[in-house]
Protein backbone atom coordinates (compact mmCIF):
# COMPACT_ATOMS: atom_id res chain seq x y z
CA UNK A 1 0.00 0.00 0.00
CA UNK A 2 2.76 2.48 1.10
CA UNK A 3 4.51 1.96 -2.22
CA UNK A 4 1.23 2.54 -4.37
CA UNK A 5 0.85 6.02 -2.34
CA UNK A 6 4.62 6.75 -3.26
CA UNK A 7 4.24 6.11 -6.45
CA UNK A 8 1.05 7.70 -6.97
CA UNK A 9 2.48 10.89 -5.33
CA UNK A 10 5.80 10.66 -8.08
CA UNK A 11 3.16 10.57 -10.81
CA UNK A 12 1.69 13.74 -9.12
CA UNK A 13 4.94 15.30 -8.53
CA UNK A 14 5.83 14.99 -12.71
CA UNK A 15 2.53 16.13 -14.07
CA UNK A 16 2.44 18.79 -12.12
CA UNK A 17 6.08 20.10 -13.05
CA UNK A 18 5.34 19.24 -16.70
CA UNK A 19 1.84 21.18 -16.38
CA UNK A 20 3.83 24.26 -14.77
CA UNK A 21 6.54 24.05 -16.84
CA UNK A 22 4.03 24.28 -20.08
CA UNK A 23 2.42 27.23 -18.67
CA UNK A 24 5.93 28.80 -17.96
CA UNK A 25 6.80 28.42 -21.49
CA UNK A 26 3.79 30.03 -22.25
CA UNK A 27 4.36 32.85 -20.74
CA UNK A 28 7.76 33.45 -21.74
CA UNK A 29 6.98 32.90 -25.27
CA UNK A 30 4.30 35.50 -24.74
CA UNK A 31 6.45 38.02 -23.80
CA UNK A 32 9.05 37.35 -26.78
CA UNK A 33 5.66 37.33 -29.14
CA UNK A 34 4.75 41.05 -27.76
CA UNK A 35 8.48 42.41 -27.96
CA UNK A 36 8.91 41.49 -31.15
CA UNK A 37 5.17 42.86 -32.24
CA UNK A 38 6.55 46.24 -30.58
CA UNK A 39 9.71 46.22 -32.40
CA UNK A 40 8.58 45.32 -35.93
CA UNK A 41 4.61 45.22 -35.83
CA UNK A 42 3.77 42.03 -36.44
CA UNK A 43 4.71 38.50 -35.51
CA UNK A 44 5.46 35.76 -37.64
CA UNK A 45 6.92 32.36 -37.09
CA UNK A 46 7.06 29.08 -39.06
CA UNK A 47 8.67 25.45 -37.96
CA UNK A 48 8.87 23.45 -40.51
CA UNK A 49 10.10 20.31 -38.78
CA UNK A 50 6.64 18.24 -38.45
CA UNK A 51 8.21 16.31 -35.12
CA UNK A 52 9.00 19.33 -33.80
CA UNK A 53 5.24 20.96 -34.05
CA UNK A 54 3.29 17.71 -33.26
CA UNK A 55 5.76 18.03 -29.82
CA UNK A 56 4.91 21.81 -29.80
CA UNK A 57 1.15 21.19 -30.39
CA UNK A 58 1.17 18.12 -27.72
CA UNK A 59 2.67 19.73 -25.37
CA UNK A 60 0.28 22.96 -25.62
CA UNK A 61 -2.99 20.75 -25.28
CA UNK A 62 -1.45 19.22 -22.19
CA UNK A 63 -0.94 22.52 -20.29
CA UNK A 64 -4.29 23.79 -21.47
CA UNK A 65 -5.38 20.83 -19.68
CA UNK A 66 -3.50 21.56 -17.04
CA UNK A 67 -4.61 24.60 -16.75
CA UNK A 68 -8.08 24.02 -15.91
CA UNK A 69 -7.58 21.50 -14.48
CA UNK A 70 -5.75 23.60 -11.78
CA UNK A 71 -8.10 26.37 -12.08
CA UNK A 72 -10.70 24.09 -11.06
CA UNK A 73 -9.17 22.55 -8.04
CA UNK A 74 -8.43 26.01 -7.08
CA UNK A 75 -12.07 27.22 -7.04
CA UNK A 76 -13.36 24.34 -5.19
CA UNK A 77 -10.62 24.88 -2.65
CA UNK A 78 -12.63 28.52 -2.57
CA UNK A 79 -15.68 26.98 -1.55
Amino acid sequence: MEKKVLKNRRLRQILHSLGFSCIGGAIFLQVLVFMDILRKGYFMAVESNLFILSVEVILTFFGLIYFFYIYRWFLKSLG
